[in-house]
């Protein structure tokens, strides 16, 4: 059985790359600090609802097949390619460079970033663990 197939664990698989290439970006961020000029960049939120709808369309493509006209054809979810990278809001602080790195918000925001990561692999680990008991292997 493939586990990456079930709605919740693609959900979770989108969620775990959007933090990956979120903790590249502050990473880069932090270390443009010092760079003159350089603008801060984040990752837009990602859309539950929007989510929660392409995890569902996506999961239904990859088992079941079109083999009537009523039918709906699922869509393909989005790709690390597609994900939303803008300017971060204006900052308080500016230096004369124009930089606009305030590596305060930046550190908390990879705080932040890595407890949601942390967070999404425990729920991923307790889903299989559920999954495994509920077909009688209860092994780790």
């Amino acid at each position: 059985m493939d586990f990456s197939k079930l709605p919740l664990a693609d959900m979770m698989g989108r969620k775990l790359e959007w933090l990956r290439t979120r903790s590249a970006i502050l990473a880069e961020n932090v270390a443009n600090a010092d760079t003159p000029g350089y603008e801060a960049r984040d990752l837009k939120p990602l859309d539950f609802k929007t989510q929660l709808r392409r995890a569902g369309s996506t999961a239904t493509a990859a088992t079941l097949a079109v083999t009537n006209a009523h039918h709906i054809a699922a869509t393909p979810g989005p790709t690390s390619a597609q994900l939303n990278v803008a300017k971060e809001q204006a900052s308080i602080e500016t230096t004369l460079s124009g930089n606009s790195v305030n590596l305060e918000q930046q550190m908390g925001k990879v705080g932040e970033t890595q407890l949601a990561y942390h967070t999404v692999v425990e729920l991923y680990r307790k889903h299989l663990s559920m999954i495994r008991t509920a077909l009688g292997r209860s092994g780790v």
